[in-house]
């Protein structure tokens, strides 16, 4: 009988209402078959491309030029590795990646990575709502206040999404990303920019690494930091395991399955390319679009003023087109799209993560409604303490809480990352698809050099909040450090204990 109530129980396939919904054609013809598995990288790729990043990028490229373009590529390769394997755990074991955890851990253990990960979700909410109120703000002249209100209505724009079935929702999230991708591009190109320069730059360099020249309180070593911190995000793994089931698939047959590796990897790559050129479009923004160190306010509001103050800008051409207008109004029809694109694929996973450690399910309405909430009461209090200070110190603000709030995402990592090469690397899960010992070489020394670089940042992460005396601060990040650590002590016990 089917069940009505608002909170109930959920311990069946990842997202039952999508799961097996769309057909795969039986062809050879290679295209078809790609065409038909297009869509849940899109999903994905929405997390490496959200408001969150845009700050990083734009700040290594007025800082450093072009030199941390090499940075983007290695954590955008490490991120294409890593999704290929939380899409393989999906597809090969009919579980997504909260479902597998669960099954392998303890129930009060997986209660704890249930809110851990949920925090995460909230981190990257309050992003959004920053984002997309900030958008409205710029476009429409809206009061802060009110526009971040408008921003739990999107509720509506996911409940009426949610009628119109999961294929049409993978094409409105291409659509937006390439909105994206056509405003940044038509920017970077009026800047005309030094190619060879560009391509250059591609290549790792010890450089990297550097901890001088010091621009903007950035060194390349912390810039290159930020970037790796900011693209990689841990709740996708969780978001990409349960929406590559959404194909109707055999899985009694090996080559169906096979198949499904095969296409969704290449779904996935294609999407991520396109996030990379994005991050990339951005930097350029940074190191081309305006004079070299002119951008002294890195918030969405110095940037959107910025690209209509001719003195920022870099060459005739942009100055010109600058002077109507059209690039501030891009640059918030981006801000908003982005918002928008992030709303949708943040829904999702936090109802995947909710059904799969805690076996709880509720409307996709009701979710996005509860988590909106959430979020948008530290905005409001932001924007509410400090209405009576200058323009500068309120934009300061929000950007401080908008960089704040990723903190979460630096506790989520390992509890995502680590679990998924376990179980990847393991026979008995994964069969003949277990990691070949060159991708799970890769996968570990990823997954090393993220978790590193994420709990590495916290000491400095925690000084810059000033609600504590340095030294107290960097103590309190130590020991969040060390419970991390502890934690992850306890999840691979009970992974190896419950095989």
């Amino acid at each position: 009988m089917e069940d009505h109530s608002f909170i109930s129980y959920a311990n069946g396939k990842s997202l039952v209402e999508i799961n097996s919904t769309i057909p795969v054609p039986r062809t050879r013809n290679f295209f078809r078959m790609l065409l038909a598995y297009t869509g849940p990288g899109a999903l994905v790729a929405v997390g490496y491309m959200d408001p969150g990043n845009w700050a990083a990028s734009i700040n290594g490229g007025q800082s450093f030029n072009y030199l941390l373009i090499s940075t983007i590529l290695i954590s955008s390769l490490m991120a294409m590795l890593l999704q290929y394997m939380a899409a393989k755990l999906g597809i090969v074991t009919q579980m997504d990646l909260a479902q597998a955890i669960c099954a392998r851990t303890s129930k009060r253990l997986s209660f704890i990575l249930w809110i851990i990960i949920e925090l995460a979700i909230m981190a990257t909410d309050v992003a959004e709502v920053i984002g997309a109120a900030i958008a409205l703000n710029l476009l429409f002249k809206i009061p802060l206040v009110i526009a971040t209100f408008i921003t739990v209505f999107d509720v509506l724009l996911l409940l009426l999404l949610s009628k119109v079935g999961f294929r049409k929702i993978e094409a409105l999230v291409s659509c937006l990303i390439m909105v994206i991708l056509l405003v940044f591009t038509y920017q970077v190109m009026l800047a005309n920019p030094n190619w060879k320069n560009i391509f250059l730059s591609a290549l790792p360099s010890p450089e990297l690494v550097a901890q001088h020249p010091v621009v903007n309180g950035l060194s390349p070593l912390t810039g290159s930091l930020g970037i790796i911190g900011a693209t990689v995000m841990p709740h996708n793994f969780y978001l990409h395991s349960s929406i590559c089931q959404t194909r109707k698939i055999n899985h009694d047959n090996l080559a169906d399955v096979q198949n499904a590796v095969r296409f969704t990897t290449w779904d996935s790559n294609i999407q991520l390319i396109i996030a990379f050129f994005v991050n990339v479009l951005l930097l350029i923004m940074g190191a081309a679009v305006f004079k070299s160190g002119a951008v002294k306010d890195s918030s969405f509001f110095g940037l959107y003023d910025a690209l209509s103050n001719t003195t920022m800008l870099s060459n005739p051409i942009l100055i010109s087109v600058a002077k109507t207008g059209i690039l501030s109004v891009l640059f918030a029809v981006a801000l908003l799209a982005s918002g928008q694109n992030s709303t949708i694929t943040g829904t999702l996973t936090g109802q995947v993560v909710m059904e799969g450690f805690i076996h709880l399910k509720m409307p996709l309405w009701a979710r996005r409604l509860f988590t909106r909430l959430l979020s948008v009461i530290p905005v409001i209090m932001c924007v509410l303490m400090t209405a009576k200070d200058s323009i500068s110190q309120q934009h300061f603000a929000l950007n401080m809480l908008l960089e704040n709030s990723q903190v979460f995402l630096a506790f989520a990592v390992p509890f995502s990352i680590v679990p998924l090469l376990i179980m990847t690397d393991d026979r008995r899960m994964m069969g003949q698809f277990k990691n070949r010992k060159i991708w799970s070489i890769l996968g570990w020394a990823s997954s090393i050099v993220l978790i590193f670089l994420n709990l590495c940042n916290l000491p400095a992460t925690f000084v810059s909040f000033n609600m504590m005396p340095k030294r107290d601060a960097v103590v309190f990040a130590y020991a969040i450090i060390m419970l991390i650590i502890l934690l992850m002590g306890w999840t691979c016990w009970d992974m190896r204990k419950k095989k």
